[in-house]
């Protein structure tokens, strides 16, 4: 069995979806024997994660999955390994770096909950 790294794309379609289109990239560890394997996992994963919500205005709030864009086999886990990687622009250099401060630092008073609010 090996590990597989999987891109798996949601799109956020909010009430009737005439918002900017919002799409969330996810990252997941596949443990299968090979990439065909791992590839359906992946696909399976998207398919069950699916979900449709009502928001507080009402609205119906749906996570379509869209497919697995990335598939990687991890060939060994190792200390520092580079696993994911994306160039973020900004107007707002001094904003962004003030965010990835107060992240950490709830990271390190062990608040991970509010982290993820943070997102």
């Amino acid at each position: 069995m090996n590990w597989y790294l999987a891109k798996i794309i949601f799109q956020i379609i909010c009430g009737e979806g005439t918002h900017t289109p919002q799409f969330d990239e996810q990252l997941r560890l596949i443990h299968a024997g090979d990439q065909t394997e791992a590839f359906q996992k992946a696909q399976q994963i998207g398919q069950a994660e699916e979900d449709a919500f009502e928001n507080v205005q009402q609205q119906i709030v749906q996570w379509k999955f869209i497919n697995v864009a990335e598939l990687y086999k991890l060939n060994g886990l190792i200390d520092g390994a580079e696993l994911y990687s994306r160039i973020y622009e900004t107007e707002d250099a001094d904003h962004y770096v003030g965010n990835v401060h107060k992240k950490a630092g709830h990271i390190q008073c062990g608040h991970t909950h509010q982290l993820l609010q943070l997102l």
